[in-house]
């Protein structure tokens, strides 16, 4: 099993100023995506030299009236895996709750002991749908 780090995502209330907070601290933009159909943006911000290491700014577009207050500022770690289907079943048969099962054979989200959200995408093109992760029903919130 290999597994390897991709990106930290933070929820901002105003991209711009987020922007600008994490050019002083000397991160570039990276990568940027609008989403018209999910009313988001996310903009990858890295070191230079270190573009491998991003955080991930997200921005809706319509607002997010709880931030910073109701702690959804911070979003999920993410990780890139060989195989998403013998990830997320190493997970479970060692007692890790599936939250987001791989319904699509390319994503799933699973929580650590403490409650950090940590999303699971599948190296490359994304697998077959395969059972029981076509019919698994999600839990609880990622």
């Amino acid at each position: 099993m290999s597994i390897k780090y991709l990106h930290t995502m933070v929820r901002v209330k105003d991209l711009e100023a987020s922007m600008k907070f994490y050019e002083l601290l000397g991160l570039k933009e990276t990568r940027r995506t609008d989403s018209e159909k999910g009313r988001f943006t996310l903009v990858f911000m890295a070191p230079p030299g270190q573009e491998d290491c991003p955080v991930e700014l997200t921005y809706n577009w319509d607002g997010d009236e709880g931030l910073p207050s109701d702690s959804r500022h911070f979003g999920h770690l993410a990780y890139s895996v060989s195989n998403i289907h013998e990830t997320c079943q190493h997970l479970m048969d060692n007692g890790v709750t599936i939250n987001r099962p791989p319904h699509d054979g390319r994503m799933a989200f699973v929580r650590s002991p403490d409650n950090v959200s940590v999303e699971l995408l599948q190296q490359g093109e994304a697998l077959a749908p395969a059972e029981p992760w076509t019919s698994m029903g999600n839990t609880g919130h990622w």
